[in-house]
């Protein structure tokens, strides 16, 4: 039984251990995504929009 348990021993010692792949890192490319800009004259036009539609209730009591 000492000989089967010392031969067990002896034979996980020597195995080499298990590995999935590569230990170097992964090489993973970034995706680069492109947007358009649009003009800052549409935010002036939204607040001025804004700026009526708030003004109406307070022209229409009056």
């Amino acid at each position: 039984m000492k000989n089967l348990t010392a031969a067990a021993l002896v034979a996980m010692s020597l195995s080499l251990p298990a590995q999935a792949g590569s230990l170097a890192d992964p090489v993973i490319e970034k995706t680069i995504v492109v947007e358009e800009t649009t003009s800052s004259s549409s935010g002036t036009m939204f607040v001025l929009f804004l700026g009526v539609v708030l003004a109406l209730p307070i022209l229409a009591a009056g």
